[in-house]
């Protein structure tokens, strides 16, 4: 044993006296140094500290200057035991452990409740402990400072009553709830990530999260596409941020558009892959794997949605993405939507340029979709089907000559060069948004304007009296509009054509309209809606009188 101080300790006494227990004395400082030097690699150092005592008794003496200095042997631990309180919370004492590089033990003897909790949490936070933890001397504090002590059951301390803080919120404290209001209001939360894939409701859960001092992750592109700017501005309102969701595409898309023109060049068009034919557009939940290419055992084996994977195949889904991509970029849609040119990645530079120098582009600065396979149905190799994909045009001579240096894929121009990723990870990377959000208080996209709608289409002759059912259904799909088009033919967005009522005949491709449907005007994201028109459709209408 080494000790600097022992104390009036009458069993140290007796086992030292007795013999059992073998004691090297160290003064105070020395111990501290040379716990220091052997955590930095350090075997050993001189020091004057206890020379000429019994302290230098065995020890190494060197003279240097004149004056005696004893050699001290660095001290390497084997085990390390943290306290989180005195280091300041449970962080703290995960990034003290790090730095350690020890193996670690977590002591919460002779806390209150509120420190055995922290330790707990340490506890569950240290990804291999040592050994067993010092936790017991809970029974002391059943009356402390707490309002809801813990108070050892059979044994076991508890560890969901006290939450020191966040990070040990994160381990401590979860709730399962079917209450969403309890959910986004819960003091412990910072970021609600809504991914109920339900517009509607969706829309509700954002403003109610906004209410709370909460940011949002929007998942449910949907909502986003018929009111997104002005749900981008209610955060704002409240001090809180919104975001497009990480891994889904338009976040993706958006950050490519982000580096083009962060790096000087002038962004002709960006978006997404698709595996699309123009029948797709007519495609149902009863059809669709067929189209997909799965068959229904496939399907029903991975727990596939036929819905939702239909919604990707009509066409509704990349209206949707391509509307919140138009929204946060500033980029525009074509006056008749998406064409879904064929078009493999490299052929990128060529086909998304505008009409008037060999490409497909109605315009520069457009949001469009690239189709994964040719007009009569052949696949295109190394197409982008899952990708994101942004086309730029160098600005300079300087940056034209860059692109060939370094081997770029351009057009025969050599001005249109690509840069694209070929997958996307939706449910694997969303915690970059959340971390961005978090941390840095930044969006991954955000809505900036109104430049974009997705609109309800049918799908076939539909009667009055049928119920629509929304994107990826039998009754109708998403056709992408510029807004001011949209607003001024009263078009109904396809967020909103959830479960009502048509009340006039529609013909197979017509778009429809509000006064189309029975619409409840009640509901918060129809209200939400409509003020969106009534705030933004003026500065869209501006937009496209330039």
């Amino acid at each position: 044993m080494v000790s600097s101080y022992v104390g009036e300790n009458k069993e140290f006494e007796r086992q030292y006296l007795s013999g059992e227990l073998e004691v090297e004395f160290c003064p105070q400082g020395t111990l501290a140094e040379r716990m220091r030097a052997g955590g930095a690699g350090i075997p050993g150092f001189y020091t004057k500290t206890g020379v000429g005592t019994a302290v230098a008794e065995g020890k190494e003496v060197k003279n240097f200057d004149g004056q005696d200095y004893i050699l001290e042997r660095g001290i390497f631990a084997d085990v390390a035991i943290i306290k989180p309180l005195p280091l300041g919370g449970v962080r703290q004492a995960l990034t003290t452990a790090r730095v350690i590089g020890l193996p670690v033990v977590v002591s919460g003897s002779l806390d209150s409740s509120v420190g055995l909790t922290s330790s707990v949490a340490l506890a569950r936070c240290v990804p291999d402990l040592y050994g067993a933890c010092g936790l017991g001397t809970g029974l002391l504090f059943t009356q402390d400072v707490t309002s809801d002590p813990l108070i050892p059951q059979g044994g076991v301390v508890q560890d969901h009553r006290v939450i020191p803080d966040r990070i040990g919120a994160m381990y401590v404290s979860q709730t399962v709830t079917d209450d969403w209001r309890a959910l986004v209001s819960h003091p412990e939360i910072d970021i609600v990530v809504e991914s109920t894939g339900d517009p509607i409701a969706a829309v509700e859960h954002a403003l109610e999260a906004f209410r709370h001092g909460k940011s949002v992750v929007m998942v449910t592109v949907e909502a986003d596409a018929f009111c997104g700017p002005l749900l981008a501005r209610r955060a704002a309102e409240a001090g809180v941020i919104y975001s497009l969701a990480y891994g889904d595409q338009p976040a993706l898309i958006c950050e490519l558009v982000d580096w083009a023109r962060t790096s000087g060049f002038t962004v002709t068009a960006a978006g997404r892959g698709h595996k699309w034919l123009p029948h797709f557009a007519q495609s149902t939940p009863e059809t669709v794997w067929k189209y997909w290419g799965l068959n229904e055992e496939q399907a029903k084996r991975g727990g596939l949605n036929p819905k939702m994977f239909n919604s990707f195949l009509d066409g509704s889904k990349p209206a949707i993405e391509s509307t919140a991509v138009s929204n946060a970029t500033g980029l525009t849609p074509a006056p008749d939507g998406l064409a879904f040119p064929p078009c493999s990645v490299e052929d990128l530079p060529f086909v998304m340029r505008p009409i008037s120098e060999g490409g497909q582009l109605h315009h520069k600065g457009q949001v469009e979709v690239a189709s994964s396979l040719e007009k009569d149905g052949r696949a295109i190799p190394y197409e982008i089907r899952k990708g994101v994909w942004v086309v730029f045009e160098a600005s300079t001579e300087y940056q034209k000559n860059c692109f060939e240096e370094y081997m770029l894929q351009t057009d025969p121009s050599g001005r249109y060069s690509v840069m694209y990723k070929r997958w996307h990870l939706i449910g694997l990377e969303v915690g970059m948004s959340v971390a961005s959000v978090g941390l840095r208080k930044e969006p991954t996209g955000c809505p900036i304007g109104f430049h974009a709608d997705v609109i309800a289409t049918a799908k076939r002759d539909l009667k009055p009296g049928e119920m629509l059912d929304g994107e990826g259904g039998y009754t109708v799909y998403g056709k992408l509009f510029p807004s001011e088009k949209s607003t001024s033919l009263g078009s109904l967005p396809l967020g909103l054509a959830h479960n009502v009522k048509l009340l006039k005949p529609i013909k197979a491709g017509q778009s429809l309209t509000y006064a189309d449907v029975q619409m409840d005007e009640s509901l918060t994201a129809v209200k939400l809606r409509r003020e969106m028109e009534r705030l933004f459709a003026p500065a869209a209408a501006k937009i496209a009188a330039q």
